[in-house]
């Protein structure tokens, strides 16, 4: 083929692949089509998607399902993201306690979340973890496919480690994708926690749809990850997105877990509520404890869970003028201590944001969680590893 007088050749298996991740997006927006149906759909021909097809059914994605019977002749099977036949793993390694789930390619979880507490060392992290996964993976008639691990904290996502993780500095260094892989024999794949959210909610929360966003996670520390164009924005090497390390008492501030003074995290957090409770009880209160604590009056922190607000209103503020997103979805169990905290936080972001910015964004809490991010993830790595987004 020649392009302005120059020859151009188009590899054949190039096509292919570009037929079979059409095909694949197909089912993934639209659900289960007959081979017939993708074709119209796709404007492929009937061999062609015939050949993608099966390719993506040898491959695990696809699995064919008998569609409902029709009043004459025999109906054509329909084609759907394989889920009664094949099951992915996510993991959401946090402070206190880590989950593990599997679902189908179509990201539907089995169940709630299995809930392991967090060990104090690595070694017995990648255990407890194998332990999970390895009593779901034990279901019968499954083919097991990939793992998706979430992690706060700085991950060098070029090489698939942990490099500082304040809240579980245990990682720093590690590489639990590929600990966990050569513990349980899959395929297993690292994601930063705020990078995890944002799949998630694009996935399967409110950003389907969405191209450009934000979602600022506060929890044990404060994650920023961003979706812009589509894609999400990761920086050189994975590690942007660390707003909770962004100095905001200059003077006289808490030192953070990352060896820094007065950094948001200290101050618009789980961690900093947690702290003040702390305070009035003389005692350590986790993260985890101070929601149930707050909710319950069993220790009065309605002024410091204001304060804690008016610092996440910085942050959210920060993020509207820097980034100028369609959305900043917020995901926090704060919002569980008091339903009308949310629209307090809204209220003095737009005091603090750009009138134009804010004017354009939305503010609403996040759906999705690190579990969903961690299927989302590594439903994405294996499409890629098939068909290729660029060949």
């Amino acid at each position: 083929m020649k392009t302005n007088g120059a020859v151009t050749t188009i590899r054949p298996a190039v096509v292919g692949k570009l037929n079979e991740r059409q095909v694949l997006r197909l089912l993934q927006t639209r659900g289960p089509l007959s081979r017939a149906e993708v074709a119209r759909e796709s404007g492929l021909s009937a061999p062609t998607v015939s050949k993608a097809v099966a390719s993506l059914l040898k491959a695990g994605l696809l699995e064919e399902a008998d569609a409902p019977e029709l009043a004459r002749g025999r109906p054509a099977p329909k084609l759907r993201l394989a889920t009664s036949s094949t099951q992915v793993f996510g993991i959401a390694i946090d402070v206190a306690h880590c989950e593990v789930v599997s679902a189908g390619l179509d990201g539907v979880l089995h169940g709630e979340p299995v809930k392991v507490a967090t060990p104090g060392n690595y070694t017995e992290l990648i255990g407890v973890l194998s332990d999970a996964v390895r009593g779901l993976m034990a279901r019968q008639g499954m083919t097991n496919l990939g793992c998706g691990i979430s992690l706060p904290g700085l991950v060098d996502s070029r090489h698939a480690r942990g490099v500082l993780s304040p809240n579980i500095p245990m990682t720093n260094g590690r590489s639990p994708a590929a600990d966990l892989a050569a513990s349980l024999g899959i395929e297993c794949m690292l994601l930063q926690e705020s990078h995890a959210l944002c799949l998630a909610e694009r996935s399967y929360g409110l950003a389907r749809g969405l191209d450009d966003f934000a979602v600022l996670d506060v929890g044990a520390g404060v994650g920023l990850g961003l979706m812009v164009n589509g894609r999400l924005l990761k920086g050189h090497s994975g590690l942007a997105g660390e707003i909770g390390h962004v100095t905001v008492v200059a003077s006289g501030g808490r030192k953070c877990g990352c060896g820094n003074f007065g950094c948001l995290e200290t101050v618009a957090s789980d961690s900093a509520l947690a702290y003040h409770a702390g305070r009035k009880l003389d005692r350590t209160v986790d993260a985890d404890e101070v929601i149930e604590l707050a909710r319950s009056g069993a220790v009065d922190l309605t002024a410091e869970l204001e304060e804690v607000a008016g610092y996440l209103a910085i942050g959210v503020a920060a993020v509207v003028n820097l980034f100028n997103p369609q959305v900043v979805f917020v995901h926090s169990p704060l919002f569980d201590i008091d339903p009308g905290l949310l629209g307090r936080v809204v209220e003095q972001v737009g005091q603090r944001a750009l009138p134009p910015s804010f004017a354009g964004c939305r503010i609403q809490r996040a759906e999705g969680s690190k579990c969903q991010g961690a299927i989302a993830g590594i439903i994405q790595h294996l499409t890629d590893a098939v068909a290729p987004d660029v060949v």
